[in-house]
């Protein structure tokens, strides 16, 4: 596994750091940072000790110059730092840069498409400090019109592949109790992982389990994070007064790619196959392969009462085996 432990601390913590990657989304990570500014600006009297690490993964399309213009420009100083990573780190490498740049008591995790609502801080930071054992908190994430999204699941294995193959009501409910998305709002004690879209991470628990996984380039190392502090015994809470926005495929392709069922980046694929590996041994893995393709065969015989076939993604039967027989390799792939 390719986990870092932090360093000591190059400067005097801080209450929290909200660590944003901007991979091309130039105008989207500025409106996220603005959204940022604006909640710290209404703290008022109990104002936090906040920096916003912008962490620009190598875009090479010019966006980091943007940000770093907007920053200069400001009549006032403002919190946030821009670092210009020498390569694309993935989102692990990238999150684990400003981690790493500035000691914290918190760390927010936040998507450049993505936007804090008003009183977001001030929420998730009272219920840290009123549950500690919780070492993540994951906020509701809303659509912009205000629909809650999917955010807290079960971890994906075997059984969870053979219900996404078989994508049919009857198997879906029999094997109900590993369908990996949950219902919202959730049960705390159901919470298996949570989307790092915006979760708030605790200094002491980054300090005991380690920075995240850079084996992961993108995707999935959400999932294998939760799965390594539930290990050691720290809570994931569900915080439905903090809430965020997600602009759901601005900063990635895969979610746009896969509504459309087109092939999606075998970088995915990798991800999958190295958390599946690691939560379930190289047997699960193999599993969960022959499992969603036994789901696949289960999709086609609903041809035979007259009902559709739900497609999977192009080329899925082929993809799910990236990296399946080296799942633990230094790296799952890059994207250009």
């Amino acid at each position: 596994m390719t986990v870092k432990r932090l360093p000591m601390p190059p400067s005097p913590p801080r209450k929290l750091v909200v660590s944003i990657i901007n991979f091309r989304t130039g105008p989207l990570t500025l409106n996220c940072v603005r959204s940022v500014l604006a909640d710290l600006d209404g703290t008022g009297a109990d104002r936090i000790d906040a920096e916003i690490i912008v962490v620009d993964n190598r875009s090479g399309d010019g966006s980091d110059a943007l940000i770093a213009d907007w920053i200069a420009a400001q009549p006032q100083p403002v919190p946030v730092r821009l670092i210009r990573s020498a390569t694309n780190a993935g989102f692990s490498g990238g999150h684990n840069q400003a981690i790493a740049a500035q000691a914290a008591e918190f760390y927010l995790v936040l998507n450049s498409d993505a936007l804090l609502r008003p009183g977001f801080l001030s929420s998730i930071l009272a219920a840290a400090q009123m549950q500690p054992a919780a070492g993540l908190l994951a906020p509701r994430i809303e659509y912009e019109d205000g629909r809650q999204q999917t955010s807290c699941f079960r971890f994906p294995g075997p059984f969870s592949e053979l219900v996404r193959g078989a994508n049919s009501g009857p198997v879906t409910r029999f094997f109900a109790r590993h369908v990996v998305a949950l219902d919202m709002p959730p049960e705390n004690q159901k919470i298996e992982w949570a989307s790092f879209a915006c979760i708030l991470l605790r200094r002491s628990m980054i300090d005991a389990i380690g920075l995240m996984d850079e084996g992961y380039f993108l995707y999935f190392e959400d999932t294998e994070y939760c799965l390594r502090a539930r290990k050691a015994g720290w809570r994931i809470t569900y915080v439905p007064d903090a809430r965020a926005v997600h602009f759901r495929g601005g900063s990635g392709p895969v979610k746009a790619l896969s509504a459309a069922r087109k092939g999606l980046p075998a970088y995915f694929y990798a991800s999958r196959s190295r958390f599946l590996c690691q939560a379930h041994g190289r047997a699960g893995l193999l599993a969960a392969n022959l499992l969603w393709c036994l789901g696949r065969v289960i999709a086609h015989l609903r041809r035979l009462v007259g009902k559709p076939v739900f497609p999977s993604n192009q080329n899925e039967m082929r993809d799910i085996w990236i990296n399946a027989f080296a799942p633990l390799g230094t790296s799952s792939g890059k994207a250009d």
